[in-house]
C-alpha cells in the first residue's frame, strides 16, 4: 500500500473504479490533514450522543469500529466505557488513529489492519456491535464486494447484535446536484469537500485545504434504498435509517444517512 505523498490515479482518473484503490488514495499527506477535515470538536457537537445512545439502548458492551479512520469514534467509545477494537484498511489511518488515541485522553487503541471482505480472517472474536462510519462503505465498487463485506459483518455480530453504517445522501447528489450544510461530518474551517465528477458509478470528491493542498477520493454513489436492500438480503431483520441523526426527515434534505441494522437472535 502506498504511503507516498502524491496520489496516483493515472491518466484517466474517472476510470479508477476499483475497490482496492482506496489504499493508494489515503496517502500520508492526506491522512495527516484528515483531522482538519473532520474537526473533532465540531463533529462531537453535531452528532451529540447519537451513537452512544444507540449502543447503550441495546445493551452493547463490545464494539468493532471497522472503519476507524483517524480514530474519532473509537476514542469516543472508549471514553464511554465500551470495549473497542479499531480496524481499518489503511495502515496510514491506523497509525494516525493510534497517535490520536494517546493524544486524546491517553487511550491505547487496539488496532487491527483488516479488509472487510475477509474481516473474520483478520479480526478475532464476535461483537455486540460493528460500526462502519465516515461514508466508508462507499469505497466498495462492486456489488460482490459489498455483499461479501456485509456477510462478514453479519457473521461477526453476536445474536441481537447491531450494525451501524452511514453514507452520503447520494440520491440527492445524483438526482438534484450537490449541496451541503457542511455541519455534520466534514466541518473543518476553510476546508472544502465537493464533487469533481458524479455519474451513476462514480462520485469523485475533491478535498481542498487552507494551505492549498488538494486531494481526491473516488467513491461509489450508493443509493439509500439499494443499501437498505443489501442489508436485508444479508440477513438483517430490522433496519432504521436516520437523516443527519434525525428520525424524521425529507429524503432530499440530509447530508448523510445512518442505517441501524439489527441481527435478531
Amino acid at each position: 500500500m502506498s504511503s507516498s505523498v502524491q496520489q496516483v490515479f493515472g491518466d484517466k482518473p474517472l476510470e479508477v473504479r476499483d475497490t482496492d484503490h482506496y489504499a493508494q488514495e489515503y496517502v500520508t499527506g492526506f491522512v495527516a490533514k484528515w483531522d482538519e477535515l473532520i474537526d473533532w470538536d465540531k463533529r462531537r457537537a453535531s452528532e451529540g450522543d447519537f451513537f452512544v445512545d444507540q449502543l447503550r439502548r441495546r445493551g452493547v458492551r463490545s464494539v468493532l469500529d471497522a472503519a476507524t479512520g483517524t480514530g474519532f469514534h473509537s476514542v469516543r467509545l472508549l471514553e464511554h466505557g465500551f470495549e473497542t477494537v479499531s480496524s481499518d484498511g489503511s495502515p496510514q489511518m491506523l497509525a494516525r488513529a493510534f497517535r490520536n488515541g494517546l493524544n486524546h485522553g491517553g487511550h491505547v487503541l487496539r488496532t487491527v489492519h483488516a479488509d472487510w471482505r475477509w474481516l473474520s480472517r483478520d479480526v478475532q472474536g464476535t461483537y455486540d456491535a460493528i460500526i462502519v462510519l465516515g461514508n466508508s462503505f462507499t469505497h466498495l465498487f462492486s456489488e460482490r464486494d459489498r455483499r461479501k463485506a456485509l456477510a462478514e459483518f453479519y457473521a461477526m455480530l453476536k445474536h441481537n447484535g447491531v450494525l451501524i453504517i452511514d453514507q452520503r445522501n447520494y440520491d440527492a447528489i445524483l438526482d438534484h446536484g450537490f449541496a451541503t450544510k457542511h455541519t455534520y461530518y466534514y466541518a473543518g474551517a476553510d476546508v472544502t469537500a465537493e464533487p469533481d465528477h458524479v455519474d451513476d458509478g462514480l462520485a469523485r470528491f475533491k478535498y481542498t485545504f487552507p494551505d492549498g493542498a488538494e486531494y481526491y477520493l473516488n467513491m461509489y454513489p450508493l443509493r439509500k434504498n439499494y443499501l437498505r436492500r443489501l442489508l436485508r438480503e444479508a440477513g438483517f431483520q430490522r433496519i432504521d435509517t436516520y437523516g443527519d441523526f434525525q428520525e424524521n426527515y425529507t429524503d432530499a434534505d440530509p447530508d448523510f444517512f445512518i442505517h441501524v441494522a439489527e441481527k435478531s437472535a
